[in-house]
């Protein structure tokens, strides 16, 4: 009997169940990483940074509440501490924009990253917000400058830097804070360039497309490890971190520590040249495809 007509059909239902699996453990990731009770950062820094003294201001013209940072105790070393922070009821996430940042948030940002080098301290970011802030009034500010600058202060960092996407890493505004020699995701966050809808938008003038969005962006901290976009996927506890918020910092500080000590073994400048090397892996140029044509393929090392 021929049956290769049968066998053909049964594995182009297959590869369908296997792209509508993909497709729909995105989107519940996307759902998880952006549940209301989900452990902010300053929940983490309650949990995992002892004495902790919050810094306000960016020294020329406001606070901005949607980025929070000072300095602390993490396992009886000083540190400075930077992240996001989003908020829960109405109240409060209009108090942080939603944890969207302004140009003040990342210029407050440049200065904690300034005294940790100043002092010797290894950084700690806390990545968690659907993007910058893109008012009129940010763009006035010079939002698009002030992530740049704040990309190139933790570009030029000798410390050890560390960061870690707790929900949403969404856009500059995450990338802001992951220039890192270390970027962890817990294991329902996302991590893009953009959110779902807003991809949804663009491509299909459609929101309601944002399920095939999230798939196509790959934002799954699964699929970014295997992309070497992240080291590594910290678990949380069953269901999502918002179940148990005390296992799930206890599994970050385990992962923290760990990249800490990896990167302690480090000589300052060598470390903060392996930083760049890493970003500059990222992604991969298309023969022929024109300059602005990428693969999300990585290249490995560069040859000699």
């Amino acid at each position: 009997m021929n049956l290769n007509e049968e066998i053909e059909r049964l594995q182009s239902r297959l590869q369908g169940m296997r792209h509508e699996a993909r497709r729909h453990d995105a989107w519940v990731t996307v759902g998880i990483c952006r549940h209301k009770d989900r452990p902010r950062t300053r929940d983490y820094i309650e949990h995992l940074i002892g004495g902790f003294e919050e810094l306000r201001g960016d020294r020329l013209r406001a606070d901005d509440a949607a980025v929070v940072g000072g300095l602390g105790w993490f396992e009886s070393r000083a540190v400075v501490v930077v992240g996001h922070q989003k908020g829960r009821d109405l109240n409060e996430q209009t108090q942080v924009n939603f944890g969207m940042a302004r140009p003040e948030g990342y210029r407050k940002a440049q200065r904690l990253f300034a005294l940790a080098e100043r002092h010797r301290l290894p950084v700690l970011t806390f990545v968690d917000t659907p993007g910058a802030y893109p008012g009129v009034a940010a763009e006035e500010g010079g939002q698009a400058r002030a992530i740049a600058e704040t990309m190139l202060s933790m570009a030029r960092l000798t410390v050890p830097v560390v960061a870690t996407i707790i929900g949403e890493g969404g856009s500059g505004g995450a990338l802001a804070l992951a220039v890192a020699d270390r970027v962890l995701m817990q294991e329902n966050s996302t991590y893009s360039v953009i959110t779902p809808e807003g991809c949804a938008a663009i491509l299909w003038h459609d929101a309601k497309f944002a399920p095939q969005a999230a798939e196509a962006l790959h934002p799954t901290a699964s699929r970014l490890l295997e992309l070497e976009v992240i080291e590594d996927v910290i678990p949380e506890p069953r269901g999502g971190a918002h179940h148990n918020p005390s296992a799930a910092a206890a599994r970050v500080r385990v992962a923290i520590s760990d990249a800490l000590t990896e990167l302690d073994a480090i000589p300052p400048l060598e470390r903060r040249r392996l930083r760049r090397e890493r970003f500059r892996r990222l992604g991969s140029w298309i023969e022929g495809a024109g300059p602005y044509a990428m693969s999300a393929v990585p290249l490995g090392p560069p040859s000699t």
